[in-house]
């Protein structure tokens, strides 16, 4: 349930989502403007317990800038006096940190009030002394600060039975386990190395902020693919809209070439105009809220550079590239000359590359035989700017199908038996396109994988003969087995 805040003015003030701390690092300001131009950070908390009050006063309104400009709120950390002086949004204070009535009183009801608590009687007194958010932690251990009073999961879900007002999680949280806190109740969660220690504070805010699609109806969350159109049906931009649509979310498309296509084989390809191809991601991107973008067949070295213009433009971060180079009877779907184009501009803007085997060799020039081929081929895809590669095993001979995952520090394996069967088409485009559902719908990055490995296995085991050559999987009763 959504609780809001709603001042004196009737204006609503959400406190909900992402909920960023500073911290104490140099380049403070370029890397809380980089966070907060992802667009997924509701609050920014400024603490500071080192510099003079001189400094805090700059260094604030520099963030105070900011925040206005992303239309972000903006709250100081237990300095009631800072606080008026940068006529901040609100204050949040510690237990032993001030008082919230003489805060209210010098701030005015138009501010925001949070508080710092550490159990069920510390929440409960925060709310009556009229509180208009409570901090709830620590959830996890920190290295911000040494944790006397360690909470869990369990026990925030107890007390979101209890606390009328938004509860703010606090302490520890990181992509991997911030979803446990927001399924126990928390409106918001706070961090603060989790974003601002990252490599880039962008991306990882879209990856944390994307977590609390979780919490809303279906469809949840938006997939734009960029695709080419498979006429059988079983591949392309029809296998993607179908696993985006069976899976809970919603999809868009942008088809980069047609295709005369059925179970045996590819017979003509007509690519979009570059041109038109742009008009249709423009449509797509300029009106509807995409959470993550699939890229799979994009043909023409031309459509390649319009697909990279168009992520640049548009700062797309959550980009799932499957890089489709041939059909599966052999034709190629991708131009000579666009391989250049894939791998010096959409592999530096990917979140996640998909490549299978012969593909990975592709694009590294390696020759993979086994798995530490497999991880060699991964490295080299993220040293050329990927952020993270799942290289994919279907072509190596053992009886067990393995991916293999690399975040640039350390490698996740995906295992499933082999299922004995032609009827394959379609599977590389329907595991991308579960990926990038699965990241849309809240899931992180190592969740959405398996749960999409384990769905395109799915989709396989039920895969029923149709036409006369590789037949498509089951998506239909691949999901339905899936949300049983």
């Amino acid at each position: 349930m959504l609780r809001l805040v709603v001042d004196h003015s009737g204006k609503e003030r959400r406190v909900a989502g992402l909920y960023l701390i500073t911290d104490q690092g140099e380049r403070l300001v370029p890397r809380v403007r980089e966070a907060l131009g992802s667009g997924g950070i509701s609050l920014l908390q400024y603490r500071d317990k080192l510099r003079s009050f001189e400094e805090r006063l700059s260094l604030g309104n520099d963030l105070k800038h900011l925040c206005n400009e992303f239309q972000v709120q903006f709250i100081v950390n237990d300095d009631l006096e800072l606080a008026l002086a940068l006529d901040a949004d609100g204050l949040h204070l510690g237990q032993e940190d001030g008082d919230p009535a003489a805060a209210r009183a010098a701030l005015g009801p138009k501010k925001l009030i949070g508080i710092s608590t550490h159990s069920m009687e510390e929440a409960l007194a925060a709310q009556d002394a009229g509180a208009d958010y409570i901090g709830f932690g620590s959830l996890y251990p920190t290295e911000s600060k040494e944790v006397e009073h360690l909470q869990s999961p369990e026990a925030l879900a107890q007390l979101r039975e209890k606390v009328q007002i938004p509860i703010v999680a606090i302490g520890g949280i990181n992509r991997d386990n911030a979803c446990a806190v927001i399924d126990a109740g928390a409106d918001s969660i706070a961090v603060i190395s989790a974003v601002l220690a990252a490599r880039s504070p962008g991306l990882a805010a879209t990856e944390l902020s994307l977590l609390f699609n979780r919490t809303l109806t279906q469809p949840r969350g938006a997939v734009l693919t960029i695709a080419g159109s498979d006429s059988g049906g079983g591949a392309g931009i029809q296998a993607d809209l179908k696993t985006i649509t069976l899976l809970g979310s919603y999809g868009a498309s942008a088809i980069t070439a047609l295709t005369a296509q059925n179970t045996r084989g590819v017979t003509g390809i007509h690519s979009s105009p570059p041109a038109f191809l742009a008009e249709q991601i423009d449509a797509v991107l300029s009106d509807i809220p995409i959470d993550v973008v699939k890229i799979g067949m994009l043909s023409s070295p031309e459509n390649a550079e319009i697909v990279a213009d168009k992520l640049t433009a548009y700062e797309m971060r959550m980009v799932v590239l499957d890089p489709v180079m041939s059909a599966k009877g052999g034709v190629a779907l991708l131009e000579d000359e666009a391989l250049s184009v894939l791998k010096k501009r959409l592999v530096p803007l990917s979140y996640l590359v998909t490549p299978n085997i012969p593909e990975a060799e592709a694009l590294t020039g390696l020759t993979i035989t086994d798995s530490a081929g497999m991880e060699l081929a991964a490295r080299a895809l993220h040293l050329m700017g990927a952020k993270h590669v799942l290289v994919k095993g279907g072509h190596l001979t053992e009886g067990v199908v393995t991916d293999i995952l690399f975040d640039g520090t350390g490698f996740t394996r995906f295992s499933a038996p082999r299922v004995l069967t032609r009827n394959t088409h379609g599977t590389g485009c329907t595991l991308a396109s579960a990926i990038a559902t699965n990241l849309a719908q809240g899931e992180p990055l190592p969740s959405a994988v398996l749960r999409a490995k384990l769905f395109v296995t799915r989709a396989i085991k039920y895969s029923q003969p149709l036409g006369k050559g590789h037949g498509p999987v089951n998506h239909f009763l691949a999901a339905r087995e899936q949300g049983e």
